[in-house]
């Protein structure tokens, strides 16, 4: 995507309804741009259109590093306990930056431009949830139509299904054992049923992939025409013949996406410019529209049919202990 100018990305803004955020953006734009950079650390993919448009929009340069959320809290605090730390900003799952708060790495900062969100959104004076990363399943809407794709997630279980069915391994992926244990907390009457359900599953022998990245191809070449995965590649595997379910009301799930400054930011100025940039409205746009990603900026979906009506529900994410032992378990479940 080409960079967004400047006048354009304002006009945007305006009819987004900031216009009391970007006064402010813009009266701290001589600092910003003296201090040159924001950097920032992530463990979100394909935000290269946000950061384009950061620059463009304030003159003022987004370097962006991936790290991956197993090693986030191991290199920020490594850095930081070095007096290297080199982000301004940092957005990684929650329970992460819950961490890094507890280490003193991050900042008080409240952006007037999350002014619309939910309440909950907000769990302490540093830490801002902008998304959740949603899991559903997708399936190839050439050879399973519509109304005979699975309606709810027992519906996985059926028989019909068996060798059918790609996903990220229930034994090591932490993100696809979060999301089990969360159908158990959150959708299931019971856990007797919920236990039932994931026997079934595992009886209709799904093939493993290491990560949810290399869900789609499967689904989308046929070999698996359904897959345990996430609704944006709906939109960045375009023009794949993916669609999603379940669409009979039932919950879509996913851990909490967050954002923060850090404590000695070494451009504090141009951090809070750019956590103002990445929840506002137009940007949060950019990452629904570009990437397909739920966000939590009000009005503002990815553009896949029905997801709008959808019930996005985010879980906890398991710590360290519940990981392993449910990773043995559904190892078990799922080998035999």
């Amino acid at each position: 995507m080409s960079a967004i100018d400047r006048r354009a990305f304002l006009n945007l803004a305006g009819a987004a309804g900031l216009a009391g955020v970007w006064p402010t953006a813009r009266a701290a734009d001589a600092q910003a741009k003296a201090e040159g950079q924001a950097v920032f650390y992530a463990n979100i993919t394909a935000v290269k259109p946000i950061m384009d448009a950061f620059e463009a929009a304030t003159g003022v340069k987004g370097v962006y590093t991936r790290i991956s959320s197993s090693k986030f809290v191991s290199t920020v605090t490594t850095e930081a306990d070095a007096g290297k730390l080199l982000a301004d900003v940092v957005q990684a799952p929650l329970p992460v930056l819950e961490l890094l708060k507890a280490k003193g790495i991050l900042a008080p900062y409240k952006s007037p431009a999350a002014a619309g969100y939910p309440d909950w959104s907000r769990p302490d004076d540093s830490i801002q949830l902008f998304g959740i990363e949603y899991v559903s399943y997708l399936f190839n809407k050439t050879i399973v139509k519509p109304a005979d794709a699975p309606a709810r997630y027992e519906d996985l279980a059926d028989p019909k299904w068996k060798n059918r069915i790609v996903m990220a391994n229930p034994a090591n992926h932490s993100s696809t054992i979060s999301w089990l244990v969360g159908l158990k907390e959150k959708v299931f009457k019971s856990e007797g049923d919920w236990t039932n359900f994931v026997k079934a599953l595992a009886a209709n022998k799904p093939m493993f992939v290491a990560s949810f990245g290399p869900t789609p191809a499967p689904i989308e070449s046929g070999e698996k025409p359904i897959g345990i995965s996430m609704p944006k590649y709906i939109v960045t595997k375009a023009p794949a013949p993916l669609d999603w379910a379940p669409r009979s009301g039932e919950p879509l799930l996913g851990t909490p996406r967050a954002i923060a400054i850090t404590a000695k930011a070494p451009h504090p100025a141009a951090a809070r410019a750019f956590m103002d940039f990445w929840l506002s409205k137009p940007a949060m746009a950019l990452l629904a529209k570009d990437v397909g990603e739920y966000v939590l900026a009000p009005g503002v979906f990815p553009p896949i049919a029905g997801i709008d009506a959808a019930k996005v529900v985010a879980i906890r994410d398991l710590p360290n202990d519940e990981i392993e032992k449910w990773g043995a378990e559904f190892k078990r479940i799922f080998a035999a």
